[in-house]
């Protein structure tokens, strides 16, 4: 398997390494590039897609042109594809092309004007033995107007680690019960939470492969009733 400094999405992935519809503007801030910028086309739903296919690689990249925070989501998908490329500039060629990907998906809780906004990217990388998925997530606050972290997610002095993990622990426990090894145990503490969409009934967890279960696994994706973080919710 071909090794490389990993994106910073796929970080969380491995060990190693959506139609979008917002209803308040996006905040751009001076000197953010535009879809036209990046080599995009602005598609369906006012997504920017970007595509480029040579003889080596294919990129196949969306993502929403009217989250509030664009400069995050910006500076995130220029940085990704810059490094994609940069590492294609130096691989051996193969049989088939490289590829890589960033698919969004969109999610939201509360008022429209007040409440939150969330876009959680599937991160597709094939430069290896085998294609891995990861996850990199942006949460925004509308009312506050500032970005949504892990750490204030929760009330200040809660341990999310702590809380979290016997929950997922269940979670992980059926996902795995039709087989004869047990499930590991969270190895990563906090790392492992860092992507997540919140809605009005749940927060939804993305687990990159390899990061608790098995990679055979795959990715995890697991929804957390707000009513069993209430104590503990900011």
């Amino acid at each position: 398997m071909t090794k490389r400094k990993l994106l910073p999405a796929l970080i969380n992935a491995t060990a190693l390494i959506g139609a979008l519809v917002f209803s308040v503007p996006a905040v751009a801030h001076p000197g953010t590039p535009g879809c036209a910028d990046l080599g995009g086309m602005v598609g369906a739903e006012h997504t920017c897609h970007i595509h480029t296919e040579t003889s080596t690689y294919t990129i196949d990249i969306g993502y929403p042109l009217d989250y509030p925070d664009q400069q995050a989501l910006t500076d995130f998908v220029t940085h990704d594809r810059d490094q994609f490329v940069d590492f294609m500039a130096q691989a051996r060629p193969r049989d088939y092309p490289y590829g890589h990907g960033l698919t969004p998906h969109a999610y939201r809780s509360g008022a429209s004007t007040s409440g939150t906004q969330s876009v959680v990217f599937d991160v597709h990388d094939d430069t290896g033995a085998h294609p891995v998925t990861g996850f990199k997530a942006f949460n925004y606050d509308l009312s506050a107007r500032t970005a949504i972290t892990l750490a204030t997610l929760f009330k200040r002095g809660a341990d999310p680690v702590a809380t979290l993990d016997p929950i997922v622990q269940r979670y992980m426990n059926k996902r795995r019960q039709s087989t004869l090894e047990p499930p590991p145990h969270n190895t990563l503490g906090a790392e492992v939470y860092q992507n997540f969409a919140i809605t009005d009934d749940a927060i939804i967890f993305f687990i990159g492969k390899g990061m608790w279960l098995p990679e055979v696994d795959g990715p995890q994706r697991v929804r957390v009733s707000r009513s069993e973080l209430a104590a503990v919710l900011a």
